[in-house]
């Protein structure tokens, strides 16, 4: 998955986002802006998970999504 086309497409899939995580409001995806590193940070802050545990789902997402044409 190639997060500098998940950066540049980051409006468009805001939605699959909030549906994965959806403790995470506008503002929090807004200041993530497709930053994998930054949204691995949010979602340890809203589910008080470890860093590892916030990869791991990442790491999931990615995987369910990787058909996707918008995150190749």
């Amino acid at each position: 998955m190639n997060w500098d086309v998940i950066e540049g497409n980051w409006k468009q899939l805001k939605g699959n986002i909030k549906e994965q995580w959806g403790k995470l409001t506008d503002d929090h995806l807004d200041t993530i802006a497709g930053k994998r590193d930054q949204l691995a940070g949010k979602i340890q802050e809203a589910y008080g998970v470890n860093k590892d545990e916030a990869e791991k789902q990442i790491k999931a997402f990615e995987d369910r999504n990787r058909n996707d044409k918008r995150y190749l």
